[in-house]
């Protein structure tokens, strides 16, 4: 008992410290500043659960808005998790997605186990190439067709 009730003292320690950190970030100097841009970067799923064999049909358009949808399928054989397009990125005139496997939604798996992925990048209505990466491989390289411009 007597260490459960040392490591809630420590836990309890080190809350009190933590809240009682200054809101200063200034006062830290350029190190703080390279940690918060670090943090603010977004975290990108660096495993791949997915082979070359099982991803295929991938394709970019654009929607009504002029922003870029992409398409694809990807194999998983446990109708257990299903596959889906995450974390879209756009730099530039390019933008990047990367392909998961997450707990699967619903009551029932995907036709022969290959799912559909959908997913449209917002405000990339300036974007010409897009990748879709697993982890950190290229799944696919796709060029997007020039945005249409209405006449009114």
């Amino acid at each position: 008992m007597k260490s459960g009730v040392r490591l809630l003292v420590a836990i309890s320690a080190a809350l009190v410290a933590g809240c009682n950190q200054g809101g200063d970030t200034k006062a830290a100097g350029p190190a703080n500043a390279s940690a918060n841009s670090a943090a603010a970067k977004p975290k990108h799923p660096s495993y791949c659960f997915f082979k070359d064999s099982e991803t295929k049909s991938w394709s970019a358009a654009r929607d009504a808005q002029g922003n870029v949808t992409v398409k694809g399928k990807a194999h998983i054989e446990d109708t257990a998790y299903s596959a889906q397009l995450a974390a879209p990125e756009v730099s530039g005139l390019s933008a990047t997605l990367w392909l998961t496997m997450s707990p699967n939604p619903g009551p029932y798996g995907a036709v022969d186990n290959w799912w559909d992925v959908a997913a449209t990048v917002p405000n990339s209505g300036g974007v010409d190439s897009v990748t879709v990466r697993c982890g950190t491989k290229n799944v696919a390289q796709l060029k997007v067709p020039a945005a249409s411009v209405r006449k009114s």
